[in-house]
């Protein structure tokens, strides 16, 4: 049965308890203003509103005209940019800044973006979001011919490809670097003169323009833009290079036109349900996911109820389309930090309980949906199982509001290696076992175009960079073909 499986020993799943071990990791965000007083306070309330997106490191870089200016700290950005000491020492009618999630390279202070480097041209500062699939293989190329590298991070790649440019004008040089460079990104770089924004040739990774007091700004979502009060103005085009200046706003198209591909996960997990994502309100394009759920795998059930809080609108979704009532029947703890000292077994086993409890008055007696995002390795997922049990369920159904992920990413989501994701090593009735639930269902790839708006996924010329649940890698990757050549080392540093 479902619930002596769900109370069993673990075998194939760890029972270790890291609140966020079960969840894809975030990518990173940036935030850019050119020509504004406040440009690093806006800066920091832009980078608190994208905390989603990376919550290991954040730093600013700002110019007053004759000077750069830095701050980079480990940690979140209101613990280090709230305070108008910090800020005052960023002066500048112009800043960039990163929130950091490391996908590549470990997170110590010289891997904290935004990267500087001194060129003959002047000063050039680079944030970026994403991941360069052939950044080893040309860090590799960069330091034979004598580069000096300093981080770890595929950004430094960047400035080294942008300072061994001939070109005479910066942009030139910028242009000549992302013609090298493979993969996700969305950059934001700021000279003496100029912020300079650019998105890879399929769109993978966001960017947008937004306008304050006449002020231009580069972002990675909309929700930063509310934040400061800022107008949207579009999205970035795919393979789009912008250059805004005192004159204005120039638009550059170096790379050959062809159709975007940004990242489905966007809309499934990374972006705020607050933001608008290529024209979408992700939190409706999340409740129609849970709509297409209910229509594809519907079990018969007394209430439905989030995994919180990334649950939330696929499971509002899910209950009107299914006339199942929606209730809140597990209360998190906001206040659980990312690490916590537990000695014994008996403690990590109360581990979950931690960030997630039962509310008992709405689970005791009744068949449950449990309705999540995303399954990446179940450890999360089957304790939960369990929690409603304990909690008088008398049946748990587990759906999710995405297709099973099968294949690593590669773009700037830190997802395990294949062998660790559970769908990629478990057919659907041996991942239901393993979590202990009575029946378990993905949303299918057809469902999740349907409620993005389509009638389903184009396989001659799909919509989205779909890859993690289709293994149709939207670029090369250079790095993991044959052999892969192996990173730099580098000293280690007290955090």
């Amino acid at each position: 049965m479902a619930r002596a499986d769900a109370q069993r020993a673990p075998d194939a799943v760890e029972d270790v308890f890291d609140p966020y071990a079960d969840r894809l990791r975030e990518e990173c965000g940036v935030f850019g203003v050119f020509g504004h007083p406040d440009a690093a306070a806006l800066t920091a309330l832009g980078l608190h509103a994208l905390q989603h997106r990376g919550q290991e490191a954040a730093g600013i870089v700002s110019f007053d005209g004759g000077r750069f200016h830095a701050e980079k700290r480990l940690g979140l950005v209101g613990d280090h940019f709230s305070d108008a000491k910090t800020i005052g020492r960023l002066p500048g009618r112009a800043a960039i800044g990163h929130n950091r999630y490391s996908t590549t390279g470990e997170t110590i202070l010289r891997n904290v973006q935004p990267l500087f480097a001194e060129l003959d041209a002047g000063g050039l500062a680079v944030a970026h979001n994403g991941n360069l699939t052939n950044a080893l293989t040309l860090r590799r190329e960069l330091v034979k011919a004598g580069a000096i590298c300093q981080s770890t991070s595929d950004t430094e790649v960047i400035l080294h490809l942008v300072a061994q440019s001939r070109r005479p004008r910066i942009v030139d040089r910028f242009v000549n670097a992302l013609r090298e460079i493979e993969g996700a990104y969305a950059l934001v770089a700021l000279t003496t003169k100029k912020m300079i924004g650019a998105r890879d040739p399929l769109g993978i990774r966001p960017l947008i323009l937004g306008e304050l007091d006449g002020c231009h700004i580069l972002t990675s979502e909309t929700c930063a833009l509310d934040i400061i009060g800022a107008k949207y103005i579009r999205d970035i085009d795919n393979g789009e290079v912008v250059v805004i200046t005192d004159e204005g706003v120039q638009s550059l198209r170096p790379f050959p036109p062809q159709p975007m591909r940004p990242c489905v996960f966007e809309f499934v997990y990374f972006a705020r349900p607050d933001s608008v994502v290529q024209g979408q309100s992700v939190y409706e394009v999340r409740k129609r996911m849970g709509m297409e759920l209910a229509r594809e795998s519907m079990p018969d059930a007394d209430v439905v109820v989030p995994v919180p809080d990334s649950g939330v609108p696929a499971a509002i979704g899910l209950s009107r389309e299914s006339g199942v009532p929606f209730e809140l029947g597990i209360i998190r703890n906001h206040y659980v930090g990312r690490t916590f000292i537990q000695p014994t077994q008996g403690v990590r086993e109360l581990g979950v309980r931690m960030k997630h409890s039962a509310n008992r008055s709405q689970i005791e007696g009744k068949r449950v949906v449990l309705v999540d995002d995303s399954l990446v390795r179940g450890t999360t997922s089957k304790k939960i199982v369990k929690m409603m049990y304990d909690a008088g369920a008398k049946e748990v159904h587990f759906r999710l509001a995405c297709p099973p992920i099968l294949y690593s990413d590669y773009y700037g989501i830190d997802t395990p290696e294949r062998e660790k994701l559970l769908a990629a090593t478990h057919t659907l009735e041996q991942m239901r076992e393993l979590i202990g639930a009575d029946s378990l269902a993905f949303l299918s790839v057809d469902g999740l175009y349907r409620a993005m708006g389509y009638d389903g996924r184009d396989d001659l010329r799909p919509q989205f960079a779909d890859h993690c649940f289709t293994g149709d890698y939207p670029t090369l990757l250079t790095d993991r073909s044959g052999e892969t050549p192996r990173q730099l080392s580098l000293i280690a540093e007290a955090s």
